[in-house]
């Protein structure tokens, strides 16, 4: 168990690296673009991405998660992996181009036909990556993951930035993704050589754990980007460019914060699958510390986004702000139960899933288009919200299921960084409401900073008081104080014994 946790420490770590780098890199690319085009440019890609996404998620495999179950795949299963990737990455670009005329037509933007095109040619390369870089993963190494993720960034910004500065063109946002893909693939087989041959030998052992996860793909691309669909249809291409750029916001804080552990969840779990009270015991260890995390950040953030987006993105993205705030609360929220995945693909459950993602989708549908009619953009949003809340019961119900933890027992482990997320908020917000809105930028990076500092000290004694009070029994917060012993230096630092 030692072990175990050392290796998720060290994965946890590389992957934070990871993400820390992407996404600062990925912020700044989204802040120069937003400065540099208009959100109808957004609108338009985000059309051809969702367009693109739809059909690519019709045919997903899952072909990885299966390699990272198996109990020892073999070569053949590996290569089968490559065949089955790179013949459905030919079937998609032909079905992709087929319908590139059409959807273009259905959105009277003759614009949309070449951007389709491109797109649907981008997936080809998706089709020769190398499918045994999952060896790592199963081991818990992600250094080889941190070395694509963050060439890939860089380089997208690179080309997106060059392309959006010196063409002021939409096609920035497609060229740089490109190239990211591009060089995806081809450091893919730097990092671990590797030559395929083609055979479907391992395609039943692949198949028997991936096509309910396939199953689940297909609903959730549908549920989860009919929206953009929808908006793009009825409010057109400018709407949809503050609400992609909104959502991808609201979720950066929560997301980010709570990846570098999340990513690591499914293969940890996986090597304690066969042991059920270690597999409870890091469940809710591991719900625990990404609900601590996630909760300030996206409560936090909801709470700066108007001084953020005008500082960062300008006047004309005031649009966004409260989509911003709606959804970032909501993110944060899901935090909670966002463990459940991986839990349930750890122990083979993933028809579970299938049926959980359906019923999601079952109640968030028309939520949706009942937002939209009702009220626009903010309407969806809210819409959004209550779904969110709705997924959040639905999957400690079926946490509980899985291993017979109570939803109770599942929210009282969160219940300090509830307290403190519920008094931060709106402590915070009073502040915010009580003082004008800068009118400079140097203004708002102030108020922005005095908000952050506010939250934060808020947040962190509230939490601290609690788990004091308590005794300072052993988990998350013990879990963050002991980092933070790494950090500062194990002298620096005393901590009492639980």
């Amino acid at each position: 168990m030692q072990d175990f946790r050392k290796r998720l420490l060290h994965g946890t770590i590389w992957i934070g690296a990871s993400r820390l780098l992407v996404n600062l890199a990925g912020l700044v690319s989204t802040l120069v673009l937003a400065r540099f085009l208009v959100p109808a440019d957004f609108g338009l890609v985000g059309i051809a991405l969702t367009v693109t996404a739809v059909v690519t998620s019709l045919t997903e495999l899952s072909l990885n998660a299966a390699l990272i179950q198996h109990p020892s795949p073999l070569d053949r299963h590996f290569d089968t992996a490559f065949t089955l990737n790179l013949l459905r990455a030919v079937i998609l670009g032909a079905v992709i181009a087929v319908l590139a005329v059409p959807v273009a037509r259905s959105y009277h933007d003759e614009r949309l036909t070449q951007v389709i095109l491109f797109v649907g040619g981008t997936t080809l390369l998706s089709g020769f990556a190398n499918p045994k870089l999952v060896s790592f993963s199963r081991i818990l190494q992600f250094r080889q993951d941190f070395i694509i993720n963050v060439s890939q960034r860089i380089v997208a910004l690179g080309v997106s930035a060059a392309i959006a500065i010196l063409y002021r063109s939409y096609w920035a946002l497609v060229l740089g993704n490109a190239a990211a893909q591009l060089l995806a693939v081809i450091l893919s087989y730097v990092l671990l050589p590797y030559r395929p041959r083609f055979t479907l030998a391992g395609g039943r052992d692949l198949f028997s754990f991936s096509v309910w996860l396939s199953f689940v793909q297909v609903i959730n691309t549908v549920n989860y980007k009919f929206d953009q669909l929808v908006i793009g249809y009825v409010l057109g291409n400018a709407s949809l460019g503050y609400y992609a750029v909104g959502d991808n916001l609201a979720a950066l804080a929560t997301r980010e914060a709570t990846a570098p552990l999340a990513q690591t969840l499914f293969p940890g779990f996986s090597r304690l699958a066969a042991e059920r009270s270690r597999l409870i015991a890091a469940y809710q260890r591991a719900q625990s510390l990404l609900g601590l995390i996630g909760l300030p950040f996206g409560c936090g953030f909801a709470v700066v986004a108007k001084p953020f987006v005008l500082l960062a993105m300008g006047e004309k993205w005031r649009p966004a702000i409260l989509l911003i705030q709606l959804l970032s609360g909501i993110f944060a929220l899901q935090t909670l139960s966002s463990t459940l995945q991986p839990l349930a693909m750890a122990m083979g459950n993933t028809r579970r899933l299938f049926h959980r993602d359906l019923i999601n989708f079952v109640i968030r549908l028309p939520l949706l288009l009942l937002g939209i009619f009702l009220g626009g953009l903010i309407g969806i949003a809210v819409a959004r919200c209550v779904s969110g809340v709705a997924a959040t019961i639905l999957n400690m119900e079926l946490a509980r299921r899985l291993l017979g933890v109570s939803i109770a027992d599942q929210l009282r482990v969160n219940a300090r960084a509830l307290a403190g997320a519920a008094v931060m908020m709106p402590g915070v917000a009073v502040e915010s409401l009580a003082f004008a809105t800068p009118a400079t930028p140097l203004g708002l990076a102030a108020q922005i900073a005095i908000l952050v500092a506010t939250g934060a000290s808020l947040y962190v004694g509230v939490v601290a008081g609690l788990w004091w009070a308590a005794g300072r029994p052993d988990g998350a917060e013990r879990e963050v104080a002991n980092l933070l012993r790494r950090i500062l230096g194990r002298g620096s630092f005393p901590l009492p014994p639980p």
